[in-house]
């Protein structure tokens, strides 16, 4: 099966917005990664409602919603509003995770959560069968442009082992410091969808770069 692949919308050049968002509406990319951030949670403020209210307006692409914020269900509703098609909540921001999903699914859109690099995948026993997505950091979330934890590797086998011995249908998506290299190693390792942000956005011809990842 290909790799799905959901460039991260932090990477993209915020003062041509609509520029970037069209390369993407016309590439082989399979969502658009949104990184919500508070200065809380993480050590970085990103974007607000208002403006992804206008992203909404220009993106053909579903939206995968990663909420590294304290208390992300408080904006349960917004999120929805975007027609948003995945909502992330961090494991460690949110404390009564069953509800959490239920929420989410209630709403009709599709249930994920993400974990830190030190967080262990074993957390995930009781609840991975009623999740649809885990997304693995494999840098420590706040900034776009980190190193690739290795561990992150083998972290993405026993994830995939655990989902086949709960007989979950949860993808796994992974997010931090994947180009090329680092996205066939997790590809490999069972991941199901890539988030990629400066590799994209920084390269000489994004569409290109993607249709690449969808290659590997």
């Amino acid at each position: 099966m290909s790799i799905k692949i959901s460039p991260s919308l932090l990477s993209a050049n915020f003062g041509n917005l609509e520029r970037d968002i069209q390369i993407i509406n016309e590439s082989e990319a399979d969502y658009l990664h949104i990184d919500i951030m508070d200065g809380v949670f993480v050590p970085n403020i990103s974007f607000g409602f208002p403006v992804l209210k206008y992203v909404k307006e220009l993106s053909t692409k579903p939206l995968d919603v990663h909420l590294m914020i304290t208390e992300p269900m408080k904006f349960l509703n917004e999120v929805k509003d975007l027609g948003t098609e995945i909502m992330n909540v961090h494991y460690e921001a949110t404390p009564h995770l069953n509800r959490a999903i239920d929420q989410i699914k209630t709403s009709g859109m599709r249930a994920g959560i993400t974990l830190n690099p030190a967080t262990p995948i074993s957390l995930l026993e009781e609840i991975i069968s009623d999740v649809d997505m885990v997304l693995i950091m494999s840098v420590n979330p706040g900034f776009g442009g980190q190193k690739f934890i290795d561990n992150s590797i083998s972290k993405c086998e026993r994830l995939k082992e655990l989902i086949l011995k709960k007989g979950s249908n949860a993808l796994i998506e992974v997010d931090g410091g994947i180009n090329l290299e680092t996205g066939r190693k997790m590809k490999n390792a069972g991941a199901d969808i890539l988030v990629a942000g400066n590799y994209i956005f920084k390269s000489p011809d994004p569409i290109q770069t993607i249709k690449q990842f969808k290659q590997i």
